[in-house]
């Protein structure tokens, strides 16, 4: 239905650890899902990460949230991003085209 129902086919969710007000920081990543989606997502996710720069600089901004599975976590909720992006491009039937820089710098 949306990209979210996609992420969870993937089994890019985590499990919700919680008893009345307490919110356990720490939970783990569904181990349900298409485990070939989801491993295709993460590689696309880590690949984008790399020549893509806002996809690079959301990578170490969710790198920096947490002082634990750092690596893990960015990578998959880059993955969460991607997937937003290619379900949007879906359903409006549209090409991908980076953004472009602008250089107002007069020299």
């Amino acid at each position: 239905d949306d990209q979210a129902a996609v992420a969870k086919y993937a089994g890019l969710t985590w499990r919700r650890h919680q008893s009345g007000p307490f919110e356990a920081e720490d939970t783990k990543r569904i181990k349900s899902g298409n485990r070939f989606l989801r491993y295709y997502l993460v590689e696309a996710a880590n690949s984008v990460k790399n020549c893509d720069e806002e996809f690079g600089e959301y990578y170490r901004k969710k790198y920096k949230e947490v002082p634990k599975h750092q690596h893990k976590r960015a990578l998959v909720l880059t993955a969460r991003k991607l997937v937003r992006l290619v379900d949007v491009l879906l359903r409006n039937d549209q090409l991908y085209t980076p953004r472009r820089k602008v250089n107002n710098a007069k020299g």
